[in-house]
Order: structure tokens, then sequence, then C-alpha cells
């Protein structure tokens, strides 16, 4: 298991465990969101607060979730990124994919 979850007001919070967010639990990382989907998840917010390095591997696993989180109109939220990790999503352009907030509570209260 490489995420923690909890469920709070209907609202899934994962949290990612490992400090890198890397080929050796990418796998991993896809079955269990795509689990939390199946088992219906209507928001999922992913913390990447112990996370300070992510792969390749690792964004095309959070693709994935993405793209079968969408058909189903969920959507997928990430939260407390590194300053190292969130300028890599800026490069790449995934902050105009994943809607990114800084911290549980500011997500929170973008949806109420």
């Amino acid at each position: 298991m490489i995420l923690q979850t909890q469920e709070i007001q209907g609202i899934t919070q994962a949290t990612i465990l490992p400090f890198e967010a890397s080929l050796s639990n990418a796998e991993q990382f896809k079955e269990e969101m795509i689990t939390l989907l199946a088992n219906g998840a209507k928001l999922i917010m992913v913390s990447f607060e112990n996370v300070s390095y992510i792969d390749s591997s690792f964004l095309g696993a959070l693709v994935v979730a993405l793209k079968y989180a969408m058909p189903r109109n969920v959507d997928i939220y990430l939260v407390s990124l590194k300053p190292d990790v969130h300028d890599l999503l800026k490069l790449i352009r995934m902050d105009k994919v994943f809607k990114i907030y800084k911290d549980y509570d500011q997500a929170m209260s973008a949806i109420s």
C-alpha cells in the first residue's frame, strides 16, 4: 500500500507515503487509484506532502488514473506539492490538466 486514505465529507483524501514517486511504485499507485475510483469515489485529493522526487513513470500512472476518472465524472486534485514537484508539473503543463492546491484546506474551500 502506498496510499493512506481517509474519507471526509464524501471526499477521498489519499496521501502518497513514499518519499520517491517512481517506477518502483507507479504500478501500485495506479492500481490503488483505480480501486478508489471503482469503489465509487466522487473526488480524490492526492497529497504529495511526503514526495520529494517524481519520475515520468509515476506521472504516467497519474495520467492513467485521470483517464479512468474522467468518464466517471470524478475529479482528482493534487495538494501539498513540494516546490520541486510543483515546478516539474508546471514545466510539463500538468497544472493545466490537474487542479493543484496548496493543501487540503484550500482544496476543500474550492469545492464548497
